[in-house]
């Protein structure tokens, strides 16, 4: 299996292909991510664009089983990851605030914080939070 720097965290073009060992090592990671971030399960859901009351897929996903096939998860849980990555990369000497930062309110989203920009707007919402952070990182 593939590590997460060896995988492009972007969704492959439509002609690439992604193994459900890779879609379960994802589900792993953006689980791990989910604990680090500290979220609740309501949130969790949101975030990957489930169901809040769809418990039994985030208990698979932390299991390692494949996040789902459609275009839609993969690609939230590709941009879930690379804005960890960003803050990884804007923040490296504080890992704290790289965990805490998408439960912090932000004058950027209208003093909202970045899980509640993503729930609330859903999929604009994930693009938001990541384009905002992929310019931090060019700035």
């Amino acid at each position: 299996m593939r590590t997460a720097l060896e995988m492009d965290v972007v969704a492959p073009s439509v002609d690439q292909q992604i193994t459900a060992q890779d879609r379960g090592g994802l589900a792993k990671m953006v689980m791990n991510l989910f604990d680090h971030w500290s979220l609740s399960t309501e949130d969790q859901a949101s975030l990957l664009g489930i169901a809040s009351s769809n418990r039994a897929a985030l208990m698979r996903y932390r299991k390692g089983e494949p996040v789902g096939t459609s275009r839609d998860q993969y690609e939230r849980v590709g941009h879930l990851l690379a804005i960890h990555r960003n803050l990884r990369a804007l923040f490296p000497e504080n890992r704290d605030l790289v965990y805490r930062w998408v439960s912090l309110r932000n004058r950027a989203f209208d003093n909202h914080t970045p899980v509640e920009v993503i729930r609330e707007k859903g999929f604009a919402g994930l693009l938001m939070v990541r384009s905002y952070l992929d310019r931090a990182l060019v700035s």
